[in-house]
């Protein structure tokens, strides 16, 4: 499961005279919106490697357009097979397993495991949590926080001995807030030591990130720090718009910011990420890491219909954190 893995890294060279520190794949979107019978949307899905290739949970809203979660799997991470039925939880406490809904997904191995966090339906949006070892059996834990939170995503290794996580803790509506906070548990049932991480800046100083901000993927570690991807958002005067950008975290601390992009990585540019069920969005969810070349594959979903990939390099994306930092 967790074995060195041979499949080949998703990867496309940067266009010539892109100036941008990350660029699209010349083939988006990745994963089209009708990949499955019953689905309307594909997008805001989580990805790692599995096996000797890649393993995901995808959020798939059906034609009823109700959120569901299903398991997929790839050989290039690149070209998927999702399965047509979504994962069913099992294990979970009666209070807590009645599913309503569930999106936005994360996915991380941690000891000797998969880990899966998602938004969770339980009188509102909460963070769900399970774990895997095979992508077909997923066993449901306790939600980690009281409802309303958003954005649960799961440091890759324990911090001082617990699992650490940030979150984004919101409100029952189409949230036009939010800050990340940081919490920590022993057992992934117990949640505590929340910690304040970043607010949203001022519209005069990275107007972006100026209505609410939420993590990403999950952290990358690096020797200046956790590199993380986040979105942002702009209350345009035709509604929100989705970009993101990427922070620096204490590798100990990590809910003290060492650094912060002020201009965005990637905003809505393309078709694909400006005409679909929700306008304008662009929204990282997953992020491969290749430790051996630095390189860094991004799964994001695009106006809340398809899925697509960009490429950067990690070493790049630190030192354009640094140099246009807004901390």
């Amino acid at each position: 499961m967790n074995k060195m893995n041979k499949a080949p890294f998703p990867w496309e060279n940067k266009p010539a005279g892109d100036r941008g520190v990350i660029w699209r794949y010349s083939a988006n979107p990745i994963i089209p919106r009708d990949l499955l019978s019953t689905s309307n949307s594909i997008f805001n899905s989580a990805v790692v490697p599995f096996d000797d290739g890649y393993a995901g949970v995808f959020r798939c809203d059906d034609t009823n357009r109700r959120m569901r979660l299903h398991a997929g799997f790839s050989v290039d991470g690149i070209h998927w097979n999702i399965d047509e039925d979504d994962i069913r939880l099992i294990d979970a406490d009666a209070e807590i397993g009645a599913w309503v809904y569930g999106y936005d997904p994360r996915v991380i191995w941690i000891d000797d495991r998969y880990y899966v966090t998602w938004c969770n339906g339980y009188h509102g949006p909460t963070i769900g949590c399970a774990w895997t070892t095979d992508f077909r059996t997923f066993h449901q834990l306790e939600n980690a926080f009281l409802p309303f939170n958003r954005n649960g995503i799961l440091f890759p290794r324990k911090i001082n001995g617990r699992f650490a996580m940030l979150s984004r803790p919101s409100d029952n509506g189409h949230t036009p807030f939010g800050d990340i906070f940081y919490s920590e548990s022993p057992d992934m049932t117990f949640w505590g030591r929340h910690r304040h991480v970043m607010s949203p800046a001022k519209f005069e100083l990275s107007a972006w990130q100026c209505t609410k901000i939420g993590g990403g993927p999950i952290p990358v570690e690096t020797p200046d720090g956790w590199l993380l991807l986040y979105h942002g958002v702009l209350t345009s005067c035709n509604g929100f718009v989705y970009s993101f950008g990427s922070a620096l975290l204490d590798l100990h601390e990590p809910w003290k910011v060492l650094a912060r992009s002020g201009p965005y990585l990637l905003s809505p540019q393309k078709d694909y990420e400006c005409i679909g069920d929700v306008p304008n969005v662009t929204f990282p969810c997953a992020a491969l890491h290749d430790t051996a070349t630095g390189r860094l594959a991004i799964y994001y979903g695009c106006a809340d219909t398809v899925t697509s990939l960009a490429f950067g390099y990690v070493d790049e994306i630190v030192a354009f954190t640094k140099r246009t930092s807004i901390v």
